[in-house]
C-alpha cells in the first residue's frame, strides 16, 4: 500500500505556515470542547497520522446530508475533503461517473483494506432482493455489504441511514432498513437528523482523525458530544415554557412575542440534538428560532408518530398546564402549609414542656 500524505504535509504543500497550522489546531481543540493542552496533541496527530481514506456511498435518500455537509463552516468542507481526509469515492461529489467511478471504488477497497472509513448516506431496501435501489447496475445493499466488509468503521449519516426515516414509514413497501440492521459486525456511529447539522458531521470526522478512535457514544450509538442534551434544555424559548407562555396558533400574539411552541407541536422536549447550541448556517438560526417547532427529525420513528403539529402528551413539568401565577400560588400554599405545620408542632412541644414542669412541681 502506497504511503498517504499526512494532514500537515498537505497544508504545507498548499502554502500554509507553521503559525497558521498551530492556530488551526487550537481552534479545532476549542470547537471540540477540549482544553488548551490538547492543542499540542492535535498538532502531533496532524503531523504524524496519514489522511484517512473515506468511501461515501448513497442509498435511498434525498442527498440532504451531503447538502448540509458541503455547507460546514467550522471547519470548512474544502479543508475536510481536500486536506483532512482522502475522499476516494463519493458518487455525488466526485468527477468520475459510470465505469470510472466503479473502478475507483474497487481500487480504493483493494488499496486500503481495513484502513478506510465507510460513510453511508441513505439506507438499503431489502424487498425484491434490493431492486428498489440500484447503483452501478447492482442493488445498493450488495455495494453496502462489499464496502463495509473491509472498513474499519462505519458512519451512518442522517436519519435515513441511522433509523430508516421516511422511506421506512408504514407500510414500508420497499423494506427500507437502517444500516446497523444490515451491517452487524462493524463499529457504527449514528449521526441522525434530516439532515444532520453540518458542523456535527465535520466534528465527528475531525474527532476520529485527531484521536484515531470513535467518539463516546450513547446507548443508541450517537456521539454524546452532540446528542447528550435535549433541544429543549438549551432552547432560548425555555423561559416561556417554564412560565406557561405558549403559542396557541402561528398567527397569535404569543407567536409574535416569541413564546414557547410546545402547544403547536414542538418536539424539542423529547429530541436529543445540538440544534439549539450549534444552530444552522454558521450558527445563525435553527427552526425554533425561525418560528417553527422542532419535528424531532433526529429521533427514531418520528415519521410515524402523527402530525408534526400534534401536541406532546407525555411531558410533565412546570409550565405545561399552569401559568406563573398558578405556580406561584402552589408554591405559596406549600410554604404556608409548612409554616402552619411548624407552628402546630412548636405549640405541641410547648404544651408538653408545660405539663412536664407542672408534674415536676407537684412531685416536689
Amino acid at each position: 500500500m502506497e504511503p498517504i500524505e499526512t494532514f500537515y504535509d498537505v497544508m504545507r504543500r498548499q502554502g500554509v505556515t507553521r503559525r497558521s497550522f498551530l492556530k488551526f489546531c487550537s481552534l479545532t481543540a476549542a470547537a471540540l470542547g477540549l482544553g488548551p493542552a490538547y492543542t499540542a496533541k492535535i498538532a502531533h496527530a496532524m503531523e504524524t497520522k496519514p489522511r484517512t481514506p473515506v468511501i461515501w456511498v448513497h442509498g435511498l435518500e434525498c442527498t440532504c446530508c451531503s447538502e448540509s455537509f458541503i455547507r460546514s463552516a467550522h471547519p470548512l468542507v474544502k479543508d475536510v475533503v481536500l486536506s483532512m481526509i482522502s475522499l476516494d469515492y463519493d458518487d455525488t461529489l466526485m468527477a468520475a461517473a459510470g465505469h470510472q467511478a466503479e473502478a475507483a471504488l474497487a481500487d480504493t477497497i483493494e488499496r486500503y483494506k481495513g484502513n478506510y472509513i465507510l460513510a453511508v448516506e441513505g439506507n438499503p431496501p431489502l424487498n425484491e432482493d434490493g431492486m428498489f435501489c440500484i447503483v452501478g447496475g447492482r442493488p445498493f445493499v450488495d455495494q453496502l455489504r462489499e464496502t463495509a466488509e473491509h472498513a474499519k468503521a462505519v458512519i451512518s449519516w442522517g436519519s435515513c441511514a441511522s433509523h430508516g426515516c421516511v422511506q421506512a414509514a408504514r407500510p414500508n413497501p420497499t423494506r427500507a432498513t437502517p444500516v446497523h440492521k444490515v451491517i452487524t459486525d462493524k463499529p457504527i456511529i449514528k449521526v441522525p437528523g434530516c439532515p444532520p447539522i453540518a458542523e456535527v458531521m465535520t466534528g465527528v470526522i475531525t474527532y476520529m482523525l485527531t484521536f484515531d478512535r470513535l467518539p463516546e457514544l450513547d446507548r443508541t450509538g450517537r456521539p454524546k458530544m452532540f446528542y447528550s442534551q435535549r433541544i429543549h434544555d438549551k432552547c432560548y424559548r425555555r423561559p416561556h415554557f417554564d412560565a406557561g407562555q405558549f403559542v396557541e396558533s402561528f398567527d397569535d400574539e404569543g407567536a409574535r412575542r416569541g413564546y414557547c411552541l410546545y402547544k403547536v407541536g414542538c418536539k424539542g422536549p423529547t429530541t436529543y440534538n445540538a440544534c439549539s447550541t450549534i444552530r444552522w448556517n454558521e450558527g445563525v438560526s435553527f427552526p425554533i428560532q425561525a418560528g417553527h417547532g422542532c419535528i424531532g427529525c433526529s429521533e427514531d420513528g418520528f415519521w410515524d408518530k402523527g402530525s408534526w403539529y400534534a401536541r406532546l402528551q407525555d411531558v410533565h413539568q412546570f409550565g405545561i398546564e399552569a401559568n406563573a401565577d398558578q405556580i406561584g400560588g402552589v408554591v405559596a400554599t406549600g410554604v404556608g402549609g409548612a409554616v402552619a405545620v411548624h407552628a402546630a408542632v412548636s405549640a405541641l412541644k410547648r404544651a408538653q414542656v408545660k405539663r412536664q414542669s407542672s408534674a415536676n412541681r407537684e412531685q416536689a
